[in-house]
């Protein structure tokens, strides 16, 4: 589960990807869930059966004890061996490192270029280490950090491909960076800068390095936690895809006090079991398995039918409308 703690941030990183809805407003997420209570975490972490959480923003720092109150709440929910790592920009000090520590932190990740707030927490005994992205150009900085880093013996070093988003786009390209290629989303020449250093890591040093291409975080990541969440969320009306996305019927433009009659009507007339055609209140519209839309299209001609794919997420994000 992605813990999203606030989107407040002292940094200003040009690179920073985090959308317009969530930097800089101290607002908090579980995944796509807005977070008003500790319940809407766990029935999150639930709902999708974490095995495990990442704490970040914005710099969770910034809101240390709302950090502190939200770990103490999932390891005593779910158990030591859920495993927590949490991201830092800040600094945080030997006594803020120590109450984590003691709240069952498993790992923290400094988006840092200096060994310091690193070697704090190695002393404290954290599993701590460093997390960037592969910037072109920046090869002999990381080789300076990682340098240090292994003077310090850091646990690991994460280098992630550096990508365009809607919020950096501007910030990116005037420093003259451009897309790997039509269908992604990477900057072309930061996996080439990665593999470099990896290269240079693997016979300068003794470091634990990970990379993690852009690719990975949705065809891999996101498409993991999609494929749990909906096999736990999803309706007998909903099915569900290889990607993990929820598939079913709709009506489209029905009045909402004509929801309930319809329904009826539907259910009456062609014999449709209750758990097959329902009533979305959230979204004013009735939904239904997609072959009983495809039959009804068929037959109800004053009736708009489509066929929708969504996340199986809290917002439900629709990716597919197709009219029948």
């Amino acid at each position: 589960m992605v813990l999203f703690v606030t989107g407040l941030c002292r940094r200003h990183c040009f690179y920073c990807p985090l959308s317009d809805k969530r930097a800089g407003k101290d607002l908090a997420y579980a995944n796509e869930r807005p977070v008003k209570s500790i319940r809407d975490i766990l029935e999150e972490a639930k709902s999708m059966d974490a095995l495990g959480t990442g704490i970040t923003g914005g710099d969770p720092s910034l809101r240390f004890r709302r950090v502190l109150t939200y770990l103490r709440r999932l390891k005593q929910e779910f158990g030591p061996d859920h495993h927590v790592h949490m991201y830092c920009c800040g600094e945080l000090s030997r006594s803020q490192l120590l109450r984590l520590k003691r709240e069952g932190l498993d790992e923290i990740r400094f988006h840092t270029w200096s060994a310091e707030p690193v070697k704090l927490a190695l002393e404290v005994g954290l599993n701590a280490g460093v997390e960037i992205p592969a910037i072109p150009g920046d090869y002999q900085r990381i080789v300076s950090l990682l340098t240090e880093l292994e003077k310090i013996k850091c646990n690991f070093f994460n280098l992630n491909e550096l990508e365009f988003s809607d919020t950096n786009l501007a910030q990116l390209r005037a420093r003259g960076f451009e897309l790997r290629s039509s269908t992604s989303m990477a900057v072309k020449g930061s996996e080439e800068e990665a593999i470099r250093v990896l290269r240079w890591s693997a016979k300068n040093t003794k470091l634990n390095i990970h990379y993690c291409p852009s690719a990975l975080k949705d065809s891999v990541q996101l498409r993991n936690r999609l494929k749990r969440k909906a096999k736990n969320v999803a309706r007998a009306h909903e099915a569900i895809t290889p990607d993990g996305l929820l598939v079913k019927g709709v009506i489209l433009n029905l009045p909402v006090e004509k929801l309930i009659s319809v329904r009826s009507r539907l259910m009456r007339k062609h014999e449709i079991p209750a758990d097959l055609i329902v009533i979305d209140r959230r979204r004013k519209r009735i939904e239904m398995h997609w072959r009983v839309a495809e039959n009804l299209a068929k037959i109800e001609r004053d009736l708009t039918f489509a066929l929708v794919e969504a996340y199986p997420t809290y917002d439900g994000l629709e990716t597919t409308l197709i009219p029948l």
